[in-house]
């Protein structure tokens, strides 16, 4: 016998035993506190076309997708994640409704990551999304479930850190700085490359004050009093709107005593850029990367024909279990 035959492909595995039986549990129980809180349940195929994943719409690179051909030549993808699927889904069977929507999910999503990068290229997501709501009450919302879930889950010791995407765009506007190059500086100061990000704007004869405003975005981070301090750096209407956008979903979460658990962070502007407004990230420890990732994205649901406000998140159920047993062990 091929001994080969008894493993799985470089970022995929086998779940058994108590680790499964933890994983079920776990997805129950959060599907369970999402429809208290009026969300219902919507599933998508696994399979879809590869234009709803487009460099267009704002997803992950092509190159990480798992793409495929079917019979008649279209090309397919495996859905690497789900707030395009149901944002088409919500396009195509909700077009003229107009109050607000709430769904919920659960289901396997797949990215062709670098081996190297030490990833699931097929992880479980549990979520939700608020469509038809574009008020700083539907992104609390989505902040106190995001909270909710983890108290559920057995952790006590995390944090939920929001940005919000329009304070870069503001300067980005203020300074000229569009297009291409919006993008790169983007990418650039989302990964932290001050070099790389300098690079660009000496491109683009950025003078050096403007430029250093630029770059002091990634020390905007802790708690509400940076939001007063970005507020001095800054003149222009939208990064302005951003910041006022935060301190009142800062003030909503603190009427429920639970603003604790809340950090903020500019830096934070996410490889996803079809999020146009606040950035959400839960950490915890034991943990590599977000055990939650979400957002607000206002624009997808017009790329398939309804004009529509959302907002939501993604737990990533995968690396809340790890972070789960190692607590169990410990």
């Amino acid at each position: 016998m091929d001994k080969r035959l008894l493993h799985t492909p470089e970022g995929v595995r086998d779940i058994y035993g108590s680790e499964l039986l933890l994983k079920l549990k776990l997805q129950q129980q959060l599907l369970m506190m999402l429809h208290e809180y009026g969300y219902q349940d919507i599933e998508t195929p696994t399979i879809e076309f590869f234009d709803v994943f487009s460099s267009r719409i704002g997803t992950i690179p092509s190159n990480e997708l798992y793409k495929f051909f079917d019979k008649e030549g279209n090309t397919l993808v495996l859905r690497p994640d789900f707030t395009p699927s149901i944002a088409r889904c919500a396009a195509k069977y909700y077009m003229e409704d107009e109050s607000p929507l709430r769904f919920c999910y659960c289901g396997n999503t797949f990215i062709n990551n670098s081996d190297f990068q030490g990833r699931l290229k097929e992880s479980t997501q549990i979520g939700a999304e608020l469509i038809n709501d574009d008020s700083c009450e539907a992104d609390a919302e989505i902040i106190l479930m995001m909270i909710e879930a983890l108290k559920r889950a057995g952790l006590e010791e995390f944090q939920i850190t929001v940005g919000n995407v329009e304070y870069f765009k503001g300067l980005c506007d203020e300074y000229a700085i569009e297009g291409e190059a919006e993008l790169d500086l983007r990418e650039m100061i989302s990964n932290k490359n001050f070099f790389g990000a300098s690079d660009i704007m000496d491109a683009l004869s950025i003078p050096d004050e403007n430029k250093e405003k630029i770059l002091r975005i990634n020390d905007l981070f802790g708690s509400i009093e940076k939001i007063s301090l970005a507020k001095k750096d800054v003149r222009n209407e939208r990064s302005l709107k951003a910041l006022e956008r935060l301190q009142k979903i800062y003030e909503i979460i603190k009427e429920k005593s639970l603003e604790g658990y809340l950090s903020f962070d500019l830096g934070v502007l996410s490889k996803y850029h079809y999020y146009t407004g606040i950035i959400v990230n839960a950490f915890t420890y034991g943990a590599g990367d977000a055990v939650i990732k979400g957002g607000r994205y206002d624009n997808l649901l017009s790329e398939f024909g309804k004009k529509a406000p959302a907002v939501g998140f993604a737990i990533v159920a995968d690396r809340l279990v790890s972070v789960l047993r190692k607590y169990d062990h410990e």
